[in-house]
């Protein structure tokens, strides 16, 4: 069983690093303009929320934004190429149990979202100075992170039917969950009826939590925001694991 999840991490591991180009790099750069543009140029209007500075603040969220974005993305495109070029059925008539392939498949997402997110946080490192509150905290928020939207790219790839439909869920779900999930701002300025909303997005408590691990400050209980994303992983596991075993849209 080692053997058969160790190839599978590192298929996954190759298939992104030679391509670095189009997986590692394009973050630092987007990183580098969120941080000239809302940190630079309108953090000084800004001043500070909850008693940070702005260019500080959103830091946490930058980073677990790439890392949002590169678990999933990781996932639903490895897996949904397998299926598209027929690979995944050598794979399925091997003996591998369908929990080695699952946790194959999303340690390598986890992977992705870990090297992409430290190259991120290096490269932000060169633009302001600031020091990791807790280690665990954030270790635990990232790698929790990283597990559920890898989980969630898989079930993606599982539904998907052609290259059209991996981009939309990104597209019209993630991307508006994770900018209305705290990542700029601090919920506590928004009507109390739009914080109650806001509860309701599980990048909140992502956001809010990894913020916590790096700068000490929050809006919502840590174990409150653990808690909802363990039972989201619970969730999830089932239902990959389910969706897998049965051979939804893999098995003809």
């Amino acid at each position: 069983m080692w053997i058969a999840y160790k190839t599978i991490v590192i298929k996954e591991v190759l298939r992104f690093s030679r391509i670095w180009v189009q997986t590692i790099f394009p973050p630092i750069i987007t990183t580098s303009l969120y941080l000239l543009i809302f940190g630079g140029l309108m953090g000084e209007r800004i001043g500070q929320m909850q008693g940070i500075d702005y260019l500080q603040y959103i830091i946490p969220g930058i980073i677990l934004m790439t890392v949002i974005t590169n678990s999933y993305a990781n996932t639903v495109s490895s897996f949904f190429l397998a299926k598209f070029n027929h690979s995944i059925e050598e794979i399925l008539v091997s003996p591998v149990p369908y929990w080695v392939i699952l946790l194959g498949y999303i340690s390598g997402g986890v992977v992705r979202g870990f090297i992409v997110g430290l190259c991120v946080f290096i490269a932000v490192s060169f633009f302001v100075e600031f020091t990791v509150d807790s280690i665990f905290i954030t270790f635990m928020t990232f790698l929790l992170t990283a597990i559920l939207f890898s989980l969630a790219g898989f079930i993606n790839a599982i539904f998907a039917q052609s290259f059209d439909d991996i981009s939309i869920v990104p597209t019209f779900i993630l991307m508006p969950m994770t900018y209305l999930g705290g990542m700029f701002y601090s919920i506590d300025i928004l009507p109390q009826f739009w914080q109650d909303v806001s509860k309701f997005n599980p990048i909140y408590y992502m956001v809010d939590s990894f913020r916590l691990g790096f700068l000490g400050v929050s809006t919502s209980d840590f174990w409150t925001s653990m808690s909802v994303l363990l039972l989201m992983i619970v969730v999830l596991t089932v239902a990959s694991f389910y969706l897998l075993k049965k051979g939804v849209n893999i098995k003809t």
